[in-house]
């Protein structure tokens, strides 16, 4: 079968959204609303729509997942289109960018290089890559290059404490076990509760001993081969489906949760916990 009507369906499609946007973005006759967007304005979208792409894969729902996908590509044709109407990039250099730098990453498929397994392709994958970091240092001049350099400050809290804790476990600064990081973090909770215990609190040493608490569940999470964000995800969910139980029990029983005193509340979490799991 002839791939070439199949494939220049699919550059069709693409194109014919390139020109949606910039047909948006006119500023005689595009949307109004499109056409005052910035890079600043769009990236809490951008975020956003990642985030939705990946509740439908939690979901399962791949309807939902195609018609997400399009969200986040839309946001990157919209980048494509803003870079250049200022004239710095278009969205073709983008792909152009991303496609070199998945040949260079895998020089096992592209080149001569031979990687016998996924273990073998992830190490030569992060040498790639800490090469590369070294080479955008040394562009930039008297700026020392690090093993954590190029992990974006704008990730969500709980992803980027999992990247510096990964990266900084490659050059082997790192805990030997589990059980370990559970001892630290019974150390941070100590130290917290000491905070808590002063005469005159300091917020600030509070939110430093909040913070280092969750690093350390971020660090327990990692050594347990669990994504931190994804266990999290699990826990707000589970507490949602609780809670709205709880709802439903108080009000059949002609009550709010805000009219009832806490042991109440106590027996109906228990009970809606026994009811929904």
């Amino acid at each position: 079968m002839d791939s070439k009507p199949l494939e220049n369906s699919k550059a069709a499609s693409f194109l014919r959204l390139v020109d949606i946007m910039r047909q948006l973005r006119t500023p005689e006759t595009g949307c109004p609303w499109d056409v005052k967007q910035t890079f600043g304005t769009i990236a809490p979208y951008t975020i956003e729509e990642a985030y939705e792409v990946a509740d439908a894969i939690e979901r399962g729902d791949m309807d939902d997942l195609r018609d997400e996908l399009g969200d986040l590509l839309l946001q990157v044709v919209f980048h494509g289109r803003m870079a250049e109407e200022a004239g710095l990039f278009h969205v073709g250099n983008i792909a152009d960018a991303i496609s070199e730098k998945m040949i260079r990453r895998h020089p096992h498929v592209f080149a001569d290089q031979t990687i016998s397994s996924a273990e073998a392709q992830t190490a030569s994958w992060e040498e790639t890559k800490a090469r590369e970091r070294a080479e955008k240092a040394h562009q930039k001049q008297d700026v020392m290059p690090s093993i954590l350099d190029d992990i974006p400050v704008a990730l969500p809290a709980l992803t980027r404490a999992l990247k510096l804790q990964k990266r900084a476990a490659r050059v082997g600064f790192d805990w030997a076990d589990a059980r370990l990081v559970i001892e630290k973090h019974r150390e941070e909770l100590d130290e917290l509760d000491e905070e808590l215990a002063r005469d005159a609190q300091l917020p600030d040493r509070v939110e430093d001993e909040v913070g280092d608490l969750l690093f350390t569940c971020v660090n327990i999470a990692r050594q347990l081969g669990i994504d931190p964000e994804s266990a999290l995800r699990h826990g707000n969910n589970k507490f949602e489906r609780r809670f709205r139980q709880l709802e439903t029990d108080v009000a059949a029983q002609g009550h709010q949760p805000g009219d009832m005193s806490l042991d109440a509340l106590e027996n109906a979490w228990s009970a809606a916990k026994s009811e929904v799991g």
